[in-house]
């Protein structure tokens, strides 16, 4: 991995922000883009990449790393470009409950995946949409903080599905 910056790209939701941001360690350091994330100050961690894809990263002790501090993380693994399975989709309903929570109260989400993009795009929409956003407003508005947010099909109709 080259070093590369690394970004956080947030949206007020609610009254709240969810941020999207690459995998901590893509940028050629774990400890330098740890302490980004730090310094944004997020309430709440949801981390879409595999085990795999973390351990890769050096990441490994992430979730370990933030409860340290304070900050809530949940880990949600799915595969690069896929959608939550059955585990992922079954956790969902108390990840949204705390998602809606953080959000009312100011609260700040930060969602990651290994590039910042789809996984972690697929879980920004669904909050904003969560939230009251219109799906097709929510997309529009979450491309252009960040273009290349939601991948694939699935993803994005895993993001519109109404947690009704």
């Amino acid at each position: 991995m080259g070093s590369s910056e690394f970004a956080i790209f947030p949206l007020d939701v609610g009254a709240g922000q969810v941020a999207l941001s690459p995998i901590p360690g893509r940028s050629g350091s774990y400890v330098a883009d740890l302490s980004a994330i730090l310094r944004w100050s997020p309430d709440l961690v949801l981390t879409m990449t595999t085990l795999s894809e973390l351990d890769w990263m050096g990441a490994s002790g992430f979730g370990d790393d933030l409860a340290a501090v304070g900050v809530a993380w949940r880990h949600l693994p799915i595969v690069d470009l896929g959608a939550p399975d059955a585990d992922v989709a079954s956790a969902w309903d108390e990840v949204s409950i705390l998602s809606a929570t953080t959000l009312a109260g100011g609260g700040k989400i930060l969602t990651h995946c290994f590039g910042g993009c789809g996984r972690s795009g697929m879980v920004a929409l669904r909050l904003m949409i969560e939230a009251g956003e219109a799906p097709e407003d929510a997309l529009i508005r979450l491309r252009k903080t960040r273009p290349c947010a939601v991948e694939t099909d699935d993803q994005q109709r895993w993001a519109i599905r109404s947690s009704a």
